[in-house]
């Protein structure tokens, strides 16, 4: 019963069908929408001047169901919800609900929206699509030559196309002298009050009406919060205080009793109402926060549980070695079951004996929270920073760097992880090489660097080739041995 007939209404529209627009309407709408739902366009559209626009005076929907032929009773009422459901999935209306909480009465607002041109209908596939359902292909593509007449034949032959026009703002130029100020000021207010919202304007969050349900009866505001409804300034900051924080109704009528919002005349302060309704988001990030931390835990956990005991049997090539304060307390199995398994938390407690600095902290919680690295990857990465031996590049921009590097690279469980790390290690250890200079020569020649220069600045020294006894080993005859045996007696009877 919140549609009937003896419910108010009235229309609004700001515009005028012109002959192409009624053509437009009758050949490409009217077949999409039926022939009940065009008379509603038209009926609704008359219900203003023909030559005029703006707002209708409101009237009980008595008129409408008369004017269409439908009986005052259920099956009427649905028969005009249809043909206004159909109107509206088009885009030619749009239908509000208004409601007055003195009077508890809602009137219907119906907004007639003008049809679209030929060439705007036709570049709509939705609407196109529709249409050739309704009447076919070959009958959309007639209808779409008509509503387009055809080049001069003759064009075809003139090749150059220059524009004539001069723009306007090029030929004229308004005066330096100042215009009147009372018509400004005239001009301005007038074109406000008339200002028609966008269509594509966010719908109303908080209701007025809404907020007078659920807020106490027996609260000291709630004379303030009853007039909010002849304050649109106000309830416009409240929608967009609920928008910005993502408030529903019984958070802003919290928010709205509670002492100090409203000053004794009734004005709502804004700075107080907004710093509270911001601490409010903060604290409701914060649970969100650790609540999803801990359901991903859990299912991390879970995932573990079930599948975590065959990943480590075949994956036991994958496993990291024990730094070396962990290796008199736990074993290899036992070191990477606690990578696989613990927080990193956990995990950056073990490598520091007392309390774990801040920084540290900051920096693991800023990858937990912010870049949503798993927790096996976390403690991989943990375990790859903590294991370099240098402590001058244990910096927040450094571990942020790999923490990056495993995001871009999409790195999300633990294998992948061991599988960087590792590739990471044989880089270090390539990169230390060749700092030291002791890259292998190349084959068949000294090794130089290819540009002559090392990275100190002087000339790097070439690789000496030397001889190397890779032939097969040939064995030695009692004559052979016999002769070097008498050659050596030589030698020392010489020296």
């Amino acid at each position: 019963m919140e549609f009937t007939e003896n419910h108010r209404y009235f229309t609004n529209r700001d515009f005028s069908l012109s002959g192409l627009d009624r053509k437009v309407f009758i050949a490409l709408y009217q077949p999409m929408v039926g022939a009940i739902s065009a008379a509603f366009y038209q009926l609704l559209y008359h219900q203003t001047a023909d030559d005029g626009a703006g707002f209708s005076s409101p009237e009980p929907q008595r008129k409408l169901f008369l004017g269409l032929g439908y009986e005052l009773n259920a099956t009427g009422r649905q028969a005009l919800i249809d043909a206004s459901s159909k109107l509206e999935a088009v885009g030619l209306l749009q239908v509000f609900r208004n409601h007055n909480p003195l009077t508890e009465e809602s009137m219907y607002e119906y907004a007639l929206q003008r049809p679209l041109s030929p060439s705007e209908f036709f570049s709509n596939y939705h609407l196109t699509l529709l249409l050739q359902d309704k009447i076919g292909k070959s009958a959309l593509l007639e209808l779409r030559d008509g509503f387009a007449a055809a080049t001069p034949p003759e064009l075809a032959r003139f090749v150059n196309r220059e524009e004539a026009t001069v723009p306007f703002y090029e030929m004229f130029k308004i005066a330096s002298a100042a215009l009147d100020p009372e018509l400004e000021t005239g001009w301005a207010e007038s074109a406000t009050a008339r200002e028609k919202k966008s269509s594509f304007e966010p719908q109303e969050r908080i209701r007025h009406s809404e907020m007078l349900l659920r807020f106490p009866r027996g609260s000291v505001n709630r004379v303030f919060v009853e007039r909010l409804n002849r304050a649109p300034e106000s309830m416009a900051q409240i929608n967009y205080l609920a928008y910005k924080f993502n408030l529903e109704v019984p958070e802003i009528c919290r928010l709205l009793d509670e002492d100090g919002i409203f000053q004794l005349d009734g004005i709502l302060l804004w700075d107080e109402l907004q710093n509270r309704a911001n601490s409010m988001y903060r604290q409701d990030r914060k649970r969100d926060g650790e609540r999803e931390r801990f359901l991903a835990r859990s299912e991390e956990r879970q995932a573990a549980d079930t599948g975590g005991e065959q990943g480590s049997n075949s994956n036991a090539a994958l496993q990291l070695a024990i730094p070396e304060r962990f290796q008199e307390d736990v074993t290899v199995a036992r070191y990477n079951e606690m990578l696989r398994r613990e927080p990193y938390t956990r995990m950056l407690e073990r490598f520091f004996p007392g309390m774990v600095p801040d920084n540290f902290v900051q920096i693991f919680e800023k990858i937990d929270l912010n870049y949503k690295l798993p927790e096996p990857v976390t403690n991989v990465l943990i375990h790859y920073v903590f294991s370099l031996g240098q402590a001058q590049r244990l910096t927040k921009s450094f571990v942020d760097s790999i923490a990056a590097n495993m995001l871009a690279k999409g790195i999300d469980t633990l294998d992948k992880a061991v599988l960087y790390i590792r590739e990471q290690e044989k880089l270090n250890i390539a990169l230390e090489r060749k700092r030291r200079g002791d890259e292998p020569g190349r084959e068949g020649g000294a090794a130089f660097p290819q540009s002559g220069q090392a990275r100190g600045g002087g000339r790097r020294k070439p690789a000496m080739s030397v001889v190397k006894d890779n032939g097969p080993a040939q064995e030695v005859t009692p004559e052979q041995m016999e002769k070097m045996l008498e050659r050596a007696r030589e030698l020392k009877g010489k020296n």
